[in-house]
This record gives C-alpha cells, sequence and structure tokens, in this order.
C-alpha cells in the first residue's frame, strides 16, 4: 500500500472517531467557496487569478485540523485535508500552521523555525504570478474558560492561552467535544502580505512579517470569544489591596476613623468582599442550559438584530454593553444572547439589592459585581470599587451597565445615571488599553413579569424590595406566555470621539482619587445622552406595542376590528415610508396578524356583533398596555405632532408647522431622548408630510397647505388616532406652564412646581381617567423644567424663585394650537390655588417627605 493511500485511511479514520465525540459549533459568517478558474477561456485566464485556499492554524494540532477538514467538507468549502495545487506543485494539505512542528528535531527546535509550507508558498507566488493564494485564519476552541492562574483543574480540562499537550489535547476532545467552537475569519491575500512585508518591513523576512501579522490577528480573536487572560478572584483582591491607590485611602481611612491601618485594611478587604466578581465557566455553562430552558417554557422566540456590530467591534475595542432597563431578565438575556453567539460574557454592575443569598453567588459566577446605589460619605469604598473598576479596564474584559440606572416603570428610557459612566472613563484615562466602544443595546418584550408590579408602584405603591420570596412568586408566572422578546444592538458610541469633540483626548488622570476636568464630564453628559439616543434608534416594534399605541389613543379603548385592521397597516406602511432609523426593526405581521397575535397573548379581546366585531383592550390591561406603548412612542411622536397640528387647525401652511414644531421640539427630545437636533428637523418633517399626503391622511390645497379630512370620514378618523399620542406630553407641559403663570413671577420655586405637577397629575389620571401613570411621573416634570432653563425661558432668583418675562407666556400659546380649548379650560382649573390652598399643599407635602426620611433613617 502506497504511503499517499495509507494517509488517505488514516485521516478517514481520525474523522469517524472524532466525529463521535466532536461537535462543532461554527460562529460568525462562513467564507464562500471560490470560483473555479480552470474551465474558462485564455483571456479571462490572464486577466483574474487563479485562487487556491489555505487554512491557517495557530499551533500545531492534527485534531484541530481534522475538525477544520470535516467542517469545510460538511459546509461544501474547499477541503482543509485535501492537496493544494499551483501548478505543478502540490502540497499535501490546504493547512498551514503558525507554530511549525519539527518532527525531525522535537528536542532542539531551531529558535526561529518558519513554516516551511509558508516558504514554499511564498516561493510558489513568485513563480506564478496568475495564481493568487488566499490565507483564511482559523480558531479552534475546546471548551471557553478563561485562564485561571491557580486552578489545575481549569488548566488541565478548558481552552486556555497556553497551547496544549497531547494528553490535554484528549482531554479536551473528550470533555468539550460537544462545546467545541470553530470560526472562520475574513481571508488575506499572501500576495498582499508579501508586498506590505517588501515595501514597509524591507529589513523583515516576508515569512517574518506574515508569521507575526496572523499570529496577532489570531490572539485578538482568541480574545474575542475567551477574554483576555484573567487571574482568580483571591489574586484579583490582593492585587487590589496592595494597590497604592487603595492604599493610600486605607491610611486615610485609619486617621479619619481613628482606627489601626489593620482595621482599615480589614474594611477595605470587606468592601471587596462585597464588589468582587467569581466568574465561572462552569456557572455560565450552567446558567445557559438553565436559561435554555426557561426562555423555552417562557418566550415564543428570542430574537437577536445586528449582532455583527458587536462581533466586529469586539476584535479592536474594550466593549461596554449599555441596555435598557426593563426587567430583571435583562442582565440574562443579554448576557444568553452574547455567550451563545461565541463572545465573551461580560462582567455586570449589579445593585447590591440583589446580593441575596444563593442568588447573589450565582450571580458572582456569571459574572457580575455588585454597586452600592450610594457612595456618599465612604471614601474606602469609593476607592476600592473604583480600583475594581479599573482593573477590569486594564484586563481589556467585556462590561455591560444600565446606563438609566434603575428598571423604567413607565416603558420610556429614564434620565441618564452617569455615575458608572464618569467612573469608567475617569479609570480609560488613567491608563487606556484598548480604546472604548459603548455598545447602546434595545431590549423589547411583549409581557413583562414585573407588569403589575410597576403598575402599582407608579400608582403610589411602596417599591417592593427584591428577595428569596419575591423571586419564588416571580418563577410561579413560568408558564404563562410572554409572546417574543428582541434584542437589538444599536449604533456603538466611540469614546474617544466623545472627548475629541469636548477637547479632552490629551488629559490623562494620574490616580484614583484625581477629579474629572470639566471638559471630560461634558464628554461623559454627552455620551450618556448619544446612548439613550441610539438605544432609541434601535428600537423593535412588535404587535404589542403598535396594539397598545393605537387602541389606546381611543376614548374607550375600543375599535372597530376592519378600522382597527386599517390603522394598524397604515402605521406599518408609515414605517416603511419612512423609518425612524436604519436599525429599527418592525414586525413583519399584517394588521390582521397583529391582532390575531394579540387575541393569543390575552391581551385583547373580540366582541362579537351582527355589525362587525369591535376589538377591545382585555379587562384590566390599560394601564399595563401604557408601558408597551411608551416603549415605541418616539417613532411616532413626530408624525403624531404633525396629524395633531393639522387635525385641530383644520388648515396649517408647512412653515407655521416647522416653527411650531421647533418650538416644542426642544421638550419632547429631552423626554423621549428623540435622535434628531432642532436644525435637522424640516428633513424629517417634510418627509413624514409626505407619507402622510400618500397614505390619503392629510392633502394639499392649491397653496401647498396641509390640510384635514373632512369630519368623520374614516381617514379623519384614522388622523384623530395617530394625533392623540403626542397631546399627553403637550397637556403635561401646558399645565406646568399654567401653573407657573398663575403663581406669577418670583413667587414659586422650581421644587415646588415639580412636586405640585406631580400631585396634579396624579388627581387628573383619577378624575380625567388618563389611564397612564407615567402622566404623574416625577423625572418628565424635572425634564421638562431642566429645558425650560436651557432655553432661557425661566431662570431663578437669589431667594430661588422662578422668574420669567413675556416670552415664557409665548411658550403657552403654543398650547392653543394643539389642544381643544374644553382641555384648556380644564387644565386652567385643576391649576388655579389660592395662596393658603397652596401653603397646605406644599406643608402637606413637606410632612409627607419628612416621614419618609425618618422612616428611611429608622431602617
Amino acid at each position: 500500500m502506497s504511503k499517499n493511500n495509507f494517509g488517505q485511511m488514516y485521516r478517514q479514520l481520525s474523522s469517524k472517531l472524532l466525529d463521535l465525540v466532536v461537535t462543532p459549533h461554527v460562529l460568525g459568517e462562513v467564507p464562500s467557496k471560490p470560483v473555479q478558474t480552470e474551465d474558462i477561456s485564455e483571456t479571462v485566464e490572464k486577466s483574474e487569478s487563479k485562487k487556491v485556499i489555505c487554512y491557517v492554524l495557530q499551533n500545531y494540532s492534527r485534531s484541530n485540523a481534522l475538525v477544520v477538514d470535516g467542517e469545510t467538507r460538511r459546509l461544501n468549502l474547499t477541503p482543509a485535508l485535501d492537496p493544494l495545487v499551483i501548478g505543478t506543485h502540490t502540497e499535501k494539505a490546504a493547512v498551514l500552521f503558525l507554530q511549525h512542528q519539527d518532527e525531525t528535531n522535537l528536542l532542539n527546535p531551531p529558535p526561529h523555525a518558519f513554516p516551511p509550507r509558508l516558504l514554499r508558498l511564498i516561493e510558489q507566488l513568485e513563480q506564478h504570478p496568475e495564481y493568487e493564494i488566499e490565507l483564511i485564519p482559523v480558531t479552534v476552541l475546546w471548551g471557553r474558560s478563561p485562564d485561571k492562574e491557580d486552578s489545575w483543574f481549569k488548566l488541565l480540562f478548558t481552552d486556555t492561552w497556553a497551547t496544549p499537550s497531547k494528553v490535554k489535547q484528549l482531554m479536551n476532545i473528550g470533555l468539550h467535544g460537544r462545546q467545541s467552537f470553530l470560526e472562520f475569519h475574513e481571508p488575506q491575500s499572501l500576495r498582499d502580505l508579501v508586498n506590505t512585508a517588501k515595501t514597509e518591513y524591507p529589513n523583515l523576512s516576508p515569512a517574518t512579517y506574515i508569521i507575526s501579522e496572523l499570529n496577532n490577528y489570531l490572539d485578538r480573536q482568541r480574545e474575542v470569544v475567551l477574554g483576555p487572560d484573567l487571574s482568580d478572584r483571591r489574586n484579583v483582591m490582593q492585587d487590589l489591596i496592595k494597590s497604592e491607590d487603595v492604599q493610600d485611602a486605607i491610611r486615610k481611612e485609619s486617621i479619619r476613623s481613628k482606627i489601626s491601618m489593620i482595621e482599615a485594611e480589614r474594611r477595605a478587604i470587606g468592601f471587596v468582599n462585597e464588589i468582587a466578581s467569581d466568574y465561572s465557566y462552569s456557572a455560565v455553562r450552567f446558567a445557559e442550559t438553565a436559561l435554555t430552558r426557561l426562555w423555552t417554557q417562557l418566550y415564543d422566540g428570542v430574537e437577536v438584530h445586528n449582532f455583527s456590530t458587536v462581533r466586529e467591534l469586539a476584535k479592536d475595542y474594550e466593549i461596554i454593553y449599555t441596555p435598557c432597563h426593563r426587567s430583571h431578565i435583562d442582565y440574562l438575556l443579554l448576557s444568553y444572547v452574547i455567550f451563545k453567539r461565541g463572545l465573551r460574557v461580560p462582567y455586570i454592575a449589579a445593585g447590591d439589592n440583589l446580593n441575596l443569598p444563593f442568588v447573589g453567588q450565582l450571580l458572582r459566577g456569571g459574572g457580575a459585581f455588585f454597586i452600592r446605589r450610594s457612595f456618599r460619605g465612604n471614601a474606602l469604598y469609593t476607592a476600592v470599587f473604583k480600583e475594581y473598576l479599573y482593573s477590569i479596564l486594564s484586563r481589556n474584559t467585556p462590561l455591560e451597565y444600565f446606563i438609566e440606572g434603575g428598571r423604567s416603570r413607565t416603558g420610556r428610557l429614564l434620565p441618564p445615571k452617569t455615575g458608572m459612566l464618569a467612573m469608567t472613563v475617569h479609570g480609560h484615562l488613567r491608563g487606556p488599553e484598548k480604546p472604548i466602544a459603548f455598545v447602546p443595546t434595545y431590549i423589547g418584550y411583549e409581557r413583562l413579569m414585573e407588569g403589575s408590579t410597576y403598575v402599582g408602584e407608579m400608582q403610589g405603591k411602596p417599591k417592593e424590595s427584591e428577595s428569596i420570596l419575591g423571586i419564588l412568586k416571580t418563577l410561579r408566572k413560568i408558564e404563562r406566555i410572554f409572546g417574543k422578546v428582541h434584542v437589538n444592538f444599536g449604533e456603538p458610541v466611540f469614546l474617544n470621539d466623545l472627548l475629541r469633540a469636548h477637547d479632552a483626548d490629551h488629559i490623562r488622570i494620574e490616580s484614583n482619587d484625581a477629579p474629572i476636568p470639566q471638559e471630560v464630564s461634558d464628554a461623559v453628559n454627552s455620551s450618556a445622552h448619544i446612548i439613550l439616543e441610539n438605544i432609541n434608534r434601535a428600537v423593535v416594534i412588535n404587535p404589542v406595542s403598535l396594539l397598545s399605541l393605537i387602541l389606546l389613543a381611543t376614548p374607550k379603548h375600543t375599535l372597530d376590528e376592519e378600522i382597527c385592521i386599517k390603522q394598524l397597516d397604515t402605521y406599518r406602511d408609515l414605517l416603511a415610508a419612512e423609518p425612524y432609523d436604519e436599525r429599527t426593526q418592525v414586525t413583519p405581521l399584517s394588521g390582521k396578524e397583529i391582532i390575531a397575535y394579540g387575541l393569543k397573548l390575552k391581551l385583547i379581546k373580540r366582541v362579537k356583533h351582527v355589525l362587525g366585531d369591535i376589538i377591545a383592550i382585555e379587562d384590566n390591561q390599560a394601564v399595563l398596555l401604557t408601558y408597551f406603548r411608551n416603549n415605541i412612542l418616539h417613532t411616532f411622536v413626530l408624525p403624531s405632532l404633525i396629524a395633531s397640528l393639522v387635525e385641530h387647525n383644520g388648515k396649517i401652511s408647512r412653515d407655521d408647522l416647522v416653527n411650531v414644531i421647533c418650538t416644542l421640539y426642544p421638550f419632547l427630545k429631552a423626554e423621549l431622548f428623540l435622535k434628531w437636533n432642532v436644525e435637522q428637523l424640516e428633513t424629517p418633517i417634510c418627509k413624514y408630510v409626505d407619507a402622510l399626503v400618500s397614505a390619503k391622511l392629510i392633502s394639499l390645497d392649491e397653496n401647498q397647505n396641509l390640510v384635514c379630512p373632512a369630519p368623520n370620514s374614516e381617514d379623519h378618523n384614522q388622523l384623530v388616532v395617530l394625533a392623540a399620542p403626542v397631546k399627553q406630553s403637550l397637556e403635561r407641559y401646558y399645565m406646568t406652564l399654567a401653573l407657573i403663570t398663575q403663581r406669577g413671577s418670583g413667587n414659586i420655586s422650581t421644587r415646588q412646581v415639580e412636586e405640585l405637577s406631580h400631585l396634579l397629575g396624579q388627581r387628573l389620571s383619577v378624575l380625567y381617567e388618563f389611564n397612564s401613570p407615567e402622566f404623574f411621573d416625577k423625572a418628565l416634570f424635572q425634564s421638562f423644567m431642566k429645558v425650560l432653563t436651557q432655553q432661557g425661558y425661566i431662570s431663578t432668583n437669589e431667594d430661588g424663585a422662578i422668574v420669567f418675562d413675556e416670552s415664557f407666556k409665548n411658550v403657552a400659546q403654543y398650547a392653543n394650537l394643539v389642544l381643544d380649548d374644553v382641555t384648556l379650560q380644564m387644565l386652567q382649573h385643576i391649576t388655579a390655588f389660592t395662596d393658603e390652598e397652596l401653603k397646605e399643599v406644599l406643608d402637606a407635602v413637606a410632612a409627607e417627605q419628612a416621614k419618609k426620611r425618618a422612616k428611611r433613617k429608622k431602617g
């Protein structure tokens, strides 16, 4: 039997044995098979190179080569272990190992041995200019645990940064055959690499340059999946305590608290124990298995959009995931999605309220580290936490935290809490490793586990503390159907770009306790708002949110089924004609299918009637559905405002329309984190106007004025429904404006206005059935007052009272162009206080706040 035949039999037998225990998971994109050029004409042959493929593996490994060969055959690619032919020259296999093993000299390998196959391929390229050799780097991983310095078990049985011995590789195959991962990377031209080496590095041999480039490239790809080399938790804690900044904080704590250095250090160690993650691959694998079953029971599917953005960024950037915060499910879901797609699970900043017995340890194992809600008055804790965060950044470990701080109870994005963001930038400026890219991430649900709890809290019930009992209660809901959940990765925000924009890219911070310069602080605030805007740009408009938006816009939350179907289709057509953003995802379901879906989730009901069925929101679901409406409200706010102005006025010119919208827009932008600046508004306004004209919801007269359809026509009714979503915000604005105007300049403080607006909102929701708890959300009134100040409509005097002039009153008059007379009169009536009534209300508010403070202090 010839040597070649024996080799073929050996390969086939080895492949069959591997197939019994190995099922590799292919990550990322699969390369397309090159077009064969042997049969094309001589003319084409001269103009186009003949392409041959060679796969590049980092370390010498027969088993890895067999795995790659098996997958290339299964995927109908050029087989890795078939001969590679260039002209009359033949290589035994189309695989190249960068770390070549010289089997003739195992004891004393030469220090700079080049892979002989690489040298031969470079030589053949020079002899055959008509050929093009494409090198496809390939990563093969057995298990995905990062290095643990003192864990022999992990070092022996999982893939790490060390090149495995033959014994360890056998253990890898046996233990991790079903958890092996393979990724084909972008092809690289060998000819281009040779030319670059000759022109840019003439003192190096081409082989030296190519090996260095490909090794560095594969190292970066490996880090994307495994993460950087990590020390175990104890070593991290020891290094952290020994750091110069923490030692300095320990000395200051000893002096300030009049305790010994040993006692101060003991406190610091306690803080590290309280904070630090205890990442464990076994915990992540356990969570993956458990969560796969949970999602199967809980959801109809988890749909992921634009993950390719993250995969590309992970090669060159420190990734910081900044998702919206809608549910406790968020961080489990996001880590699961990232892990299942082959990237390193991020370290997650979790509130210390989740550091519960057993649950806290599980979360630590999955990468969570715990953070107190407030650092105030505890300099040692602050120093320890900052140093821990800096250690994470220094190791290029991906991070995750919620830019809003807590979970949204209303479905809208909350104003940003910039504490973690500021500390991240602070740590980065101490010693940047990789550049930082924030990845805004939208998470959209169709039902929420915490839904009823959120409604209760917004209606005045005390916030429920996290507890084991609370988790058990939540688990009782597992059998319910929660529809689909969507994860959409938004446009990244690059920290260096924002630092440069605020002239802060040259700043370096020397120590842990160094203050943040104003330029950096401005960049932090700017980053926070852009992240929230980019989360909203990645919105997923699902069937539940569309149904909620439409049905909640009707007086009795009901619609004729045929009209409801038409309204749903109109909204979908509007989104198709003028999408909010290129990353926005819209349900593919038709209006009829959306209604069927809502019935399945038991969120709406069909009322049978001889003249036509009626679609209504299910009993006790209306308030809860405001949450899902608010998820997508920002995408419809401009068309809703256009519809409202046209419908209320009957006819309006484009110029007047644009002027009114530009005046009101800064308040809506601050409330809903809209993506446009005022100076960019005219273009999207005109596009939405054209889309509404095409939909026949508005028309144009001979002077190009915008004209409302005839009253009580089907088009008019559709326009009224479209106009409704923005009116609640405008009513809230006008209520606050009327309150300030009624009290007069210099007679009421900003804090008093915010408190009174909150109370009036609560009263309106009872008296006039607004059915929307966020109508009296304090954060919205605070945001409105902040924009009034920024726009120069109001200011405060030395006594802290609000002062204003005639320009402020003009803003209130714009409400006449949007709100009807009945609404205006009602709002004016409810905001009218006598001095005695105002004093009585404010005294009651102050007493209630004092009672809450005393209760917290006692607790």
